[in-house]
């Protein structure tokens, strides 16, 4: 047992030599660009496994999850350049604007039965939103979008991507820390419970609306988390970030990944990011090969990429202990 303990940490502490190098690796040895992919990463990752909340453990297929996403963006990019916030203050403030969204988004859409209208109502509160950043030029800029974002010397990426990726890195770390005690808690264990049977949980008691509705509330104050980052990464923000294309992206990153490992959705972020800035460097046509990409996976390992790691990790452990 000691010994099974003592690997398990000596393996998160391999994982946290890498991440620490990594930034000095990437940008003083390969190049810049690199590194800037590997917070893009960090940053998707944090949406989708936000996201995951909501559809892996909760059973609810969000088409919206990018308003969230994008009011965390876009709140972090105004309170900057039009109220002139302090960049830590307008941080702080953008997942508390994407929660109240999905506090109100959420409070409708949880009434609704059924898969697929649940799935169009969040659409359209999403395209709702993305109509709104696109015609409300007085306020949010329009398509011509929000730029010159300032961001504090000392995670600038004016210079170097070091200090931001640090800065990404720890945020993302305390999310996903978060997230990993909601999806054992409780209350985890009641959504996975919602997800598998609603109708027996209403047999028993539960409020299948409320916890579906915090569900629904917690994970849109993460994805305003990862909205915020995106935000001063690029230090100019668009419409995009609102479009139902975004929504899109973020339910393949989960089914590539995995929705029944709680790291699946990073593991899909990563390989989505890195298939796109990969492909795009031959070819404009990256979403065929992606949508190929993931034909193959729904066909050969429907349960993901991190479904098909686990399974082998556990037939590894158990011929090992015959």
């Amino acid at each position: 047992m000691a010994d099974h303990s003592a690997k398990h940490w000596g393996l998160w502490l391999a994982v946290g030599i890498v991440l620490v190098a990594l930034p000095f690796v990437l940008e003083k040895g390969v190049s810049q660009y690199y590194l800037y992919i590997a917070i893009k990463i960090i940053v998707w990752a944090l949406f989708a496994m936000s996201f995951n909340l909501v559809l892996g453990y909760g059973g609810m297929m969000s088409f919206g999850h990018a308003a969230f996403y994008g009011v965390g963006a876009y709140c972090a990019a105004l309170l900057s350049v039009k109220a002139s916030w302090p960049m830590p203050l307008a941080f702080l403030a953008a997942p508390v604007a994407a929660a109240i969204a999905g506090l109100a988004i959420g409070f409708f859409s949880v009434r609704i039965k059924g898969v697929f209208y649940f799935a169009v109502l969040t659409l359209s509160f999403a395209q709702l939103l993305y109509i709104v950043a696109f015609k409300w030029r007085s306020f949010t800029f329009g398509d011509d979008g929000i730029q010159g974002i300032p961001v504090p010397d000392i995670i600038s990426t004016q210079d170097s991507y070091i200090g931001y990726y640090y800065f990404a890195l720890a945020v993302t770390l305390v999310c996903v820390y978060l997230l990993w005690r909601i999806a054992r808690s409780p209350f985890g264990l009641m959504l996975r419970t919602l997800r598998d049977n609603p109708q027996r949980s209403t047999f028993i008691g539960m409020n299948v609306q409320h916890y579906r509705l915090i569900a629904f509330t917690i994970s849109a104050f993460f994805s305003g988390v990862a909205g915020a980052l995106f935000t001063f990464l690029e230090t100019s923000i668009s419409p995009d970030v609102l479009f139902w294309s975004t929504s899109g992206e973020v339910i393949l990153i989960g089914l590539l990944g995995g929705m029944d490992v709680f790291l699946g959705p990073a593991l899909g972020a990563a390989i989505m990011v890195l298939l796109n800035s990969f492909i795009t460097s031959y070819t404009q046509y990256w979403q065929l090969f992606l949508g190929t990409t993931l034909i193959l996976i729904v066909l050969v390992f429907p349960q993901g990429v991190g479904g098909l790691i686990r399974d082998y990790y556990v037939a590894w452990k158990r011929e090992k202990r015959t």
